[in-house]
């Protein structure tokens, strides 16, 4: 009996009478439980994931058969130049614009083969502005985006003009924008190139009008026209 109690701190036993089955479980059990833990949290992960790579994979088919039926968001950047006689300062606005696309609303299919296609497209804009007196702008803008695809969906041509607003950061100079609050316009068109069917580049020239619609007198805008790259993936 006293060789058993000295034993318990280290271990615990049980004796199975049935079959003189004996079963003996460690102290350091738990310990060695929580080393296994991570390894099988793994296993569990990879044959959860296996079978979602599989569907997503079987996706990618249809996603590239009908590129018009799917969604995309796209990241552009470019520089577009003072081109206007509105104000005397030569503005230069470095520009990104993250943009969301619908599926098509309307559509016009061709003998050859190649398609007409009418989207929504949302845009969130940002632009350092130099050589004039405000620094930064960011504006909320919208659009239809005009595509003509040809037959084997390589490639587009694309067009569009939209509007919309945002904020500045004036300064009450002369020549300088008049208000924080700015309206814009904007017509763009240019070329997409699909390498992948979830990938396609982009590669656009674009006229941007901004001002505050006569809220002050002078009401100084700015016209520039650039070029604009970038990515888009289909979602």
């Amino acid at each position: 009996m006293a060789y058993m109690l000295r034993m318990a701190p280290r271990e615990v036993s049980a004796i199975i009478d049935a079959g003189n089955l004996r079963a003996t479980m460690p102290s350091d059990h738990p310990t060695m439980l929580i080393k296994i833990l991570p390894g099988i949290g793994l296993l569990l992960g990879l044959l959860l994931w296996a079978p979602m790579a599989r569907a997503t994979e079987s996706m990618d088919p249809l996603v590239a058969e009908d590129p018009w039926m799917s969604r995309a968001l796209s990241v552009e950047s470019g520089i577009l130049w003072e081109v206007g006689t509105g104000t005397t300062w030569p503005y230069r606005l470095v520009q990104t614009q993250l943009s969301w696309r619908s599926r098509e609303f309307l559509k016009w299919d061709l003998r050859d083969g190649s398609r007409f296609s009418v989207r929504h497209r949302f845009t969130l804009l940002g632009a350092l502005m130099q050589q004039g007196p405000e620094s930064h702008y960011v504006a909320l803008a919208a659009s239809p985006s005009i595509e003509w695809r040809n037959p084997a969906d390589k490639w587009s041509l694309f067009g569009g003009a939209g509007g919309g607003f945002g904020l500045l950061d004036s300064q009450g100079v002369r020549g300088g924008q008049g208000q924080d609050f700015t309206l814009n316009w904007f017509a763009r068109g240019g070329i997409e190139y699909s390498p992948k069917p979830d990938r396609i580049w982009t590669a656009a020239i674009m006229f941007q009008h901004m001002s505050n619609g006569g809220a002050t007198d002078p009401n100084p805008g700015i016209d520039a026209v650039g070029f604009m790259v970038g990515v888009a993936w289909k979602l």
